[in-house]
């Protein structure tokens, strides 16, 4: 992409810099094209075709921008990786803990009061 956004980027300087070449020199290089004068209409094609060149060059830097911050956002994450890895083996006495696991704690088993213990409660 960056190859491409350079490349238009180009081709937008060369066109507009021809074109200035071409119109402060008109009366010279005018009949070699074939132009008497100028009109509107030759206006409107020479800056439609600049825009659209300009709207190139801007969307291929725009994607020639973004593929670059996804491939920093990328080497970010992996480096932070890293440095996590050398920190774990530089350290390894402050090794995370795992929670040991708690058993529920079963209520003490009572017997079976007898009939006469019930009633001799209430």
């Amino acid at each position: 992409m960056q190859k491409t956004s350079k490349f238009f980027q180009i081709v937008l300087l060369v066109f507009f810099a021809l074109g200035l070449i071409f119109f402060i020199a008109f009366e010279t290089l005018g009949g070699l094209v074939g132009m008497d004068e100028v009109s509107s209409d030759n206006m409107v094609t020479i800056m439609l075709v600049g825009f659209v060149i300009f709207l190139a060059a801007w969307l291929f830097s725009y994607l020639a921008i973004s593929g670059l911050s996804s491939k920093l956002e990328k080497k970010e994450v992996e480096l932070n990786k890293v440095k996590a890895k050398l920190y774990d083996l530089e350290h390894p006495e402050t090794e995370v803990k795992k929670p040991k696991k708690v058993e529920a704690v079963k209520p003490a088993e009572t017997p079976e009061k007898t009939e006469d213990e019930k009633y001799t409660e209430e």
